[in-house]
């Protein structure tokens, strides 16, 4: 099987409200890059663009009358936990369960302004 240079066998692909809004949500949350995007004829609307958090590819898009939101709830792995999630607290997400220590790590979860839910969680040392 060929998977194209920087993606993954299976990838997230949502689709929001505000696709703008989310590049810039996790591009300041978790330091994503932008690899790719499109914008539709309109030029106000995103019709497809990719990130990248720590050679993980999350696909998206904006809504449309024909493709409603479909949003996600993703698990992702960061360095310091305690920080990536006040960022995320700043950047308008909502918590869904306090920041806490796991027998697995230091974790908690986020609902971001566009329907997602984000586990962050950093592995113990």
């Amino acid at each position: 099987m060929q998977v194209p240079k920087g993606h993954q066998a299976v990838m997230p692909y949502l689709i929001v409200n505000n696709a703008a809004g989310f590049i810039d949500f996790v591009k300041n949350v978790f330091n994503a890059d932008l690899s790719f995007s499109r914008m539709r004829e309109d030029n106000l609307t995103v019709m497809h663009s990719e990130v990248q958090i720590s050679g993980s590819t999350i696909m998206f898009c904006d809504a449309t009358e024909q493709f409603k939101p479909a949003t996600a709830n993703m698990f992702v792995y960061v360095d310091d936990a305690d920080k990536t999630f006040a960022k995320a607290i700043e950047a308008g997400s909502k918590v869904i369960m306090e920041l806490a220590d796991q027998t697995y790590g230091r974790s908690g979860g986020v609902s971001d302004p566009f329907g997602n839910e984000w586990w962050i969680t950093s592995v113990k040392s």
